[in-house]
């Protein structure tokens, strides 16, 4: 497949080069906002999973330049190295370790964040099941950082994978925030079972242990009973123009389109070095 073609088969692929973003995801978190005005009032974000930084350009920008917040402070941390953004503080960490959230903190100073958003997502295998698995670890990893981290008050913003038991994560989530919604970006293709938790208003429960939340509630954790006597709907909202492009639709390209190539190429990729091995050339350091 020709790069024309990709860019022809995915319309937000296309407009986020245009406009300059690192990845299409940009437009999901734009569109988010819309629905939910996620960054008023808000001076310290933390994105997590960050990489490539298509996210952290979008919050840069709404708090540097359309909400004029100079002193505001963005952290976005990945495994993977990032390129660095304007006005955004970027390192390498593990988000299930204490070093990560005690360096955020130490950016924030004595404050606590305002915003905890995470994109992440696993290389997923094609197991449903595995891949879902893995993925509610990784939000329940996100939240972790959003315990020690997030303050009263403020709002989490998670990628999800529904499936039969999302209802349990839902519960748990619930615990934490006073409002949950589960939001579907009009970016974010129909035929994916992505979607993204909005969680607003943090508040820790009285006599919470700070023991990190694990797959199994332990002793520390706040008793959980999703039964049907108990278990509470949870909305779900549309985001973004539903009029607008339809990201399952292939549009055709003007006859005088120029490709554009991507904002910013992987860093040091792990299939880097399969390609140098085909190629005959070094790997980069």
């Amino acid at each position: 497949m020709g790069k024309n073609s990709k860019d022809k088969r995915d319309i937000y692929y296309r407009k986020a080069k245009e406009v300059g973003y690192r990845a299409r995801s940009a437009f999901k978190l734009l569109q988010i906002d819309e629905e939910f005005n996620l960054f008023e009032n808000v001076g310290r974000v933390i994105d997590l999973c960050a990489a490539p930084g298509s996210w952290s350009q979008v919050v840069a920008k709404r708090l540097r330049e359309d909400l004029r917040a100079s002193d505001a402070v963005i952290v976005a941390v990945d495994l993977q190295e990032m390129a660095p953004i304007e006005g955004v503080i970027c390192f390498q960490g593990d988000i299930t370790r204490k070093e990560t959230w005690d360096r955020i903190l130490q950016e924030f100073g004595s404050e606590k964040a305002d915003l905890v958003l995470s994109d992440g997502a696993p290389d997923v295998t094609g197991l449903h099941d595995i891949d879902e698995y893995v993925q509610s670890q990784l939000i329940l990893s996100a939240l972790n950082v959003s315990l020690h981290t997030l303050k009263h008050g403020g709002t989490f913003v998670a990628k999800i994978f529904r499936q039969k038991d999302s209802e349990m994560l839902y519960a748990r989530l619930q615990i934490f925030f006073r409002q949950v919604t589960i939001a579907k970006p009009r970016s974010s293709r129909n035929s994916s079972i992505e979607a993204f938790v909005v969680c607003q208003g943090f508040e820790l429960p009285k006599g919470f242990s700070e023991t990190p939340i694990r797959s199994i509630p332990g002793e520390n954790f706040v008793a959980l009973n999703a039964s049907s006597v108990n278990r509470k709907l949870v909305p779900f909202v549309a985001c973004g123009d539903l009029s607008g492009y339809d990201p399952d639709m292939a549009y055709d390209l003007d006859e005088d389109v120029e490709y554009v190539p991507p904002v910013q190429p992987p860093i040091n990729p792990p299939y880097a070095e399969a390609l140098s091995r085909r190629t005959g050339a070094s790997a980069p350091p």
